[in-house]
């Protein structure tokens, strides 16, 4: 046989093997240190416990999944209602996370929500970066429903660890809130 042959026959061997053998992914890095995720995370739900307007016992929970091949752990995400007849205020410190998802959380994660007043939006960092092959929940408190009903959005996007980490927009969560018509106000 000829050494074209070998060298072919070898080259496919390496091909099929390196298509067989899964290898953990890399974060992207750009030349200026800046960190992003190697793969897409899964906004996978947005749920309320009420739906209906003013109501001050509700919860947002926000459902993530973070794939094994997105080769960074998530450090923080950042929440910001896009849209709605009514700006909904948080309470912050009343912020939960759990591995896990709204319907079966597991472990409490130890997290920290902070409020920007100016942009209204809600940062919540952890504690200890949640590293990739995981679901986790995120589940706001607000003051209260808003006063008006009808489908709010919320944008979602995380952050890898780092100090230069560039953001992946997830998409945006929906909540719609029910106005009962026999409310007086």
């Amino acid at each position: 046989m000829t050494k074209t042959f070998y060298r072919w026959r070898y080259g496919l061997m390496a091909i099929a093997l390196s298509s067989a053998i899964k290898l953990p992914a890399q974060a992207v890095q750009a030349p200026d240190g800046t960190v992003s995720f190697e793969s897409g995370l899964l906004l996978l739900d947005a749920y309320t416990t009420f739906s209906g307007v003013r109501v001050r016992q509700a919860r947002y929970y926000f459902d993530l999944e973070l794939p094994d091949d997105i080769g960074e752990p998530l450090q923080e995400v950042v929440i910001q209602q896009r849209s709605g007849g009514d700006e909904i205020k948080f309470k912050p410190e009343e912020t939960e996370v759990y591995l896990g998802s709204h319907r079966d959380k597991a472990e409490r994660i130890q997290a920290i929500a902070k409020t920007d007043e100016a942009t209204e939006k809600i940062t919540v960092q952890f504690n200890q970066p949640i590293p990739p092959g995981n679901s986790i929940t995120i589940g706001l408190k607000p003051r209260s429903n808003p006063d008006f009903g009808g489908v709010y959005l919320f944008g979602v996007t995380a952050y890898p660890r780092g100090d230069k980490a560039r953001g992946m927009y997830l998409g945006a969560g929906r909540l719609h809130f029910d106005s009962n018509d026999s409310d007086p106000f």
